[in-house]
Parts: C-alpha cells; sequence; structure tokens
C-alpha cells in the first residue's frame, strides 16, 4: 500500500478520497448545521432549568443534571464512537449517533418525571459524538490544504449556536414552555437527518482490523464519567467528603488501569504509541486548558451580567443573551480567516497568536467590564483568541495521526475538552463562593445584610486565572512542530 510519512515520521496510510468541490460545500454546509443544531438545543436548555426544577417539584441538586447527564455521557462515549468511525465508515455511525441524538431529543419534550429527562439528557449525550465525527468527516471530503479551513467554519459556529440558544431559549420556554425547546429541536433534527443521509458519501472503509476494544472502552468511559461526577458534584457534596472520595478514587484507578490495559491489547482503542507524536500530545495539553478557560470565562460573565448593580450588570436572561450574542462572530470571523491562514503558516505560530489575543480579552475585562458594550467587546476579543486555539487543534490531530485513528483521536480530544470544561464553572463558582460581598437592604430605615453576592476581587480572580490559562497554552504551545501547505496544492510523491 502506497504511504506517505507524516509529520513525525511515522506511517501514516494515506487513502485520501475527497469529493468533488461542490459536494465537499454542500457536506460542510450539512455538518455545520448539525453542529449549530447541537449546540444551539444545549444552550437553549439552560433558560428552562429553573421552570423544570419548579414543574417537576425536584431540588436544584437534582435538576442541574439536566445538563450534567448530557455533558457525562458525551464525554465518555465520544472516544468509543470515533473507534467505530475509523472501522465501519464515519457516515455510519454519524447518522446512527444523529439517531441516538433524535430519540433523546424526541422523548425529552413528553417527560413525565425528572429522572425520564435525566434519562433523555443522557441519550442525547450518545448524541454528541456527532462533533468530532464531522470534523473527521471533514478531514476525507476536504483536500488536506483545505481542511483547516473547513474546520474553522464549523468550529466558529458553535459559540453562534450557543448564542442563538440562550437568546432563543429564553422566549421559547417563557412563552411556550420548556417541553417546546425539546419538541423544536426534534423536528429541526429531522430535516437534518434526512439531509446528511442524502448529501453524506459512502465511506471506503479499508480498517486492517475490524475488532474492537469493548473492554477498554468500558474502562475508558468508567474512569472518565466518575472524574466527572466528582468534579460537577464537587460543589454541593465537598471535595473531600467520602462521596467524593467514592467517586475520585476509583475513577483515577481506572483511567490509570486504562493505560496499562491499552499496552498490552492487540487492538487497543487507541494505540498509547501515538501520544509520542509531538503533535498529538500538544492538542490534547491546549485542548484540556482551552477547555477550562473558555467555558470558565462563559460561565462567570453569564452570572456577571445578570448580578445586581454594582456587583454586575443587573441584566436579565434575554438581555445577557443579546449583550453576548454579538461577541460570537468573533469565532466565526476567527474560524474563516485563521483557517486559511493556518494552511500558509502553520498551527504553531496561530496557537502562540491565540493564546496572545486570548489573554489580552482577559486582561481587557480586568480593566473595563462596566457596561454590556465593554463586556461583548472584550469577550470578541477573548473568544476571537478561543477560535485561534481552537482550529489549530483538531487540524494537528487530523494531520498527525494516522487516518485509521483520526475519529477515535478526536473524540479523545473532545473528551479532554469537555473535562476541561466541566472543571472551569466548578473553578469560578468556587471562587464567585470565596470572595463575597454582603448586599444590603433597608428594613424599617435600617441597612441589614440579607445576602452574600460574589464580590469584583472574585471576577478579577477569575480573569487573572484566564491570562495564566493563555500562557500556559503558549508554553505548551512552544513543543508544537510546524507545518504548511504551501508546496501541496498536488498530491505529494509517494514515498515507498
Amino acid at each position: 500500500m502506497t504511504e506517505e510519512k507524516n509529520l513525525e515520521g511515522t506511517a501514516a496510510p494515506q487513502e485520501f478520497r475527497g469529493a468533488g468541490s461542490s459536494h465537499a460545500t454542500r457536506i460542510l454546509l450539512v455538518l455545520t448545521g448539525v453542529a449549530l443544531l447541537v449546540n444551539y438545543v444545549e444552550t437553549m436548555v439552560i433558560p428552562g432549568v429553573p421552570t423544570i426544577q419548579k414543574d417537576f417539584a425536584t431540588t436544584a441538586t437534582i435538576a442541574s443534571w439536566i445538563t450534567s447527564a448530557y455533558l457525562i455521557v458525551g464525554s465518555a462515549v465520544s472516544p468509543l464512537f470515533g473507534k467505530l468511525g475509523d472501522i465501519y465508515g464515519k457516515k455510519r455511525m454519524f447518522l446512527i449517533s444523529l439517531v441516538f441524538y433524535i430519540v433523546g431529543v424526541g422523548v425529552a419534550g413528553f417527560s413525565p418525571s425528572i429522572y425520564f429527562l435525566i434519562f433523555a439528557r443522557a441519550l442525547q449525550g450518545i448524541g454528541f459524538a456527532i462533533i468530532p465525527l464531522s470534523i473527521a468527516i471533514i478531514t476525507d471530503v476536504f483536500p488536506r490544504e483545505r481542511v483547516a479551513v473547513a474546520q474553522g467554519i464549523i468550529s466558529g459556529t458553535f459559540a453562534i449556536g450557543a448564542a442563538a440558544g440562550l437568546i432563543i431559549g429564553s422566549y421559547v420556554v417563557q412563552d411556550l414552555g420548556w417541553q417546546y425547546a425539546f419538541h423544536t429541536a426534534l423536528v429541526l433534527s429531522l430535516v437534518l437527518f434526512a439531509v446528511a443521509a442524502k448529501i453524506l458519501q459512502k465511506d471506503i472503509v479499508k480498517a486492517v482490523s475490524k475488532a474492537v476494544d469493548y473492554a477498554g472502552a468500558a474502562i475508558l468511559m468508567a474512569g472518565v464519567t466518575l472524574i466527572l461526577l466528582y468534579v460537577t458534584e464537587g460543589p454541593t457534596l465537598g471535595w473531600l467528603s467520602v462521596d467524593e472520595l467514592l467517586l475520585l478514587v476509583p475513577g483515577a484507578f481506572l483511567t490509570f488501569i486504562f493505560f496499562v490495559f491499552e499496552r498490552k491489547r492487540e487492538n487497543p482503542l487507541m494505540r498509547l504509541s501515538l501520544f509520542r507524536i509531538r503533535n498529538v500530545l500538544v492538542a490534547n495539553l491546549v485542548g484540556l486548558v482551552s477547555g477550562m478557560i473558555m467555558f470558565m470565562l462563559f460561565f462567570a460573565l453569564v452570572y456577571y451580567s445578570q448580578l445586581l448593580k454594582p456587583f454586575g450588570l443587573n441584566l436579565d436572561i434575554i438581555a445577557a443573551g443579546l449583550t453576548l450574542a454579538p461577541s460570537t462572530l468573533g469565532m466565526l470571523i476567527g474560524g474563516v480567516v485563521i483557517g486559511r491562514f493556518l494552511a500558509r503558516i502553520g498551527p504553531k505560530p496561530v496557537l502562540m497568536l491565540g493564546s496572545a489575543i486570548l489573554g489580552v480579552g482577559e486582561l481587557f475585562f480586568l480593566i473595563n467590564r462596566s457596561s454590556s458594550t465593554f463586556v461583548a467587546a472584550d469577550l470578541f476579543v477573548a473568544l476571537f483568541g478561543v477560535i485561534c486555539i481552537l482550529v489549530p487543534l483538531v487540524n494537528m490531530l487530523a494531520i498527525s495521526l494516522p487516518r485509521d485513528n483520526v475519529a477515535v483521536g478526536l473524540g479523545i480530544n473532545t473528551m479532554l475538552r469537555n473535562l476541561g470544561g466541566a472543571i472551569g464553572p466548578v473553578l469560578a463558582t468556587t471562587i464567585m463562593a470565596s470572595y463575597t460581598t454582603p448586599l444590603y437592604e433597608k428594613i424599617a430605615g435600617v441597612s441589614v445584610p440579607v445576602a452574600q453576592l460574589p464580590s469584583s476581587t472574585a471576577f478579577n480572580i477569575i480573569f487573572v486565572i484566564g491570562i495564566a490559562l493563555a500562557v500556559l497554552i503558549a508554553v505548551i504551545s512552544v513543543a508544537a512542530k510546524n507545518y504548511t501547505f504551501k508546496q501541496q496544492a498536488q498530491p505529494p510523491p509517494a514515498t515507498h
């Protein structure tokens, strides 16, 4: 079989089967539409959580699982579905994953209890594998020099879908009820499934082995699930409580056992030797840190925008969404622009640039966040920096990994970014709970403290940590191996 040496000198099978330009564009539009839908629905649910809690007469802790169940299951199954996509075809697994999502969305709107709704959200979590599979499909239908642009467009739509979900979701929940957040999503999901089934081209799978390491996948899923449970429940149960340690200790043990177990498997979930490829290691480390900083920033700003003045901006949830939405254009613009530059200058300079821009955006929040205009402008800069980091990550994996491991590699990177995404809000919540200022109200002419709200110091610390994490991303990125596609307009000659 003809092979081309990849960027680290490891033989990577090159069985690229591109699509025609117009057909590739249609595929990109379909995948972008699905990515928009997924991020739109997940943010759309958030405004409805308090209403759902009230309707089912449950606690805030149980209601929080409406979002946690999706995140945890999605993180756990992404590597397995990626592996299945590498073996049985990315289109096939993409559609199967989308079916799980459709079923989850379809039954969620008819949930008779909070526990049934949480189960439905877990089914939707299985559908989260759509995201890494979408990016993997892009590597198959676009030539390598255009992959970064296509991936940038998909990545750039994430924040737009989230912003639209926050705004539209607020209106839907307020005027129609939370059930219609799922009902409308079901209709859109069915339409996109029909379009995807018609447009996506059939994979030509030439896997050396079709054996799937289900045991290894189960160990990894169990370990990651327990760790994510530990992170999400920490603020409620107490980080060192017995209940929390019963999650952390076996979770860490199972994750460690996974690496030991996989070294002995003939057909592992993903060959651990691939983590020795410099760009694969860098992409996964940066993915973990970038997930943490992005979700910590977004969580803090959503909270800050709704706090009473002078603690925050005193906006309602709809006004908060309208404030944050324009700034997400930074991700869309950045996704397209950075995708083009990445092919010319390579991922390493883009990562360094992204970490610098992200750090400047965090600095702007320290300097001035006194109005919705300043917050929107600061977030525009920060999100532009974020997309400058995300696009090179997926491109480094798509280019550096052997083609029969691209989807599972992207699945593992998605899992790590979600792990960071779970840590970020918890870190922000802990800081906001640790640095507070009393809110006074006059009762019978006397000022009486009625609540403790996060102080300005709390948010300053969050943004300083954001700057430190941006610097950490730059430090990690120094180790990346750069590459460009200037001389690859034509397929490279075969190396035997």
